[in-house]
């Protein structure tokens, strides 16, 4: 049997993506502008895909807030300049974004389950994507040959 979606509930969570998301946007932007160095080419052309991906999981929380009657926020999230441009500085920074990501999809995910399939799906496919996220940046901070987890995973 399922239960009754709290729609304000489920829409904070989804402005808080929002906002998250287009944090995401600008802080991906920053960072492309600011690499410099021999790798720069390939390390900006993910650094604006991150931004593009960004703007477009913004949209999707925003078409999901609406359908739910909701109004999108106008705010972002918290973006921090530290003024360290060092691609490890920039990696760490990424991935403590990405796990603040992590942490709404989560949030949503609890606000959905058993009570709406689609913000459910769409909450579990964003969290996978999220994690592949952090997969991904946690093997760039590796050193070449390293194979353990750069994050402190197992």
């Amino acid at each position: 049997m399922t239960q009754t979606l709290d729609g304000n509930a489920t829409i904070s969570v989804l402005n808080r993506i929002l906002e998250l998301e287009l944090a995401g946007v600008v802080r991906y932007t920053h960072y492309a502008l600011m690499v410099y160095g021999y790798s720069r080419i390939p390390i900006v052309g993910w650094l604006n895909a991150q931004a593009d991906e960004s703007l477009l999981h913004a949209r999707q929380a925003g078409e999901l807030i609406t359908s739910l009657g909701g109004h999108p926020s106008l705010g972002i999230g918290p973006l921090l300049e530290t003024h360290q441009h060092d691609i490890g500085d920039i990696l760490r920074e990424s991935l403590a974004h990405e796990g603040e990501a992590l942490k709404a999809y989560y949030e949503l995910l609890d606000c959905a389950q058993d009570r709406d399939v689609r913000l459910e799906e769409y909450a579990r496919t964003m969290i996978a994507e999220e994690q592949t996220h952090l997969d991904e940046v946690d093997k760039m901070l590796r050193v070449p040959g390293q194979t353990r987890m750069a994050t402190g995973g197992a």
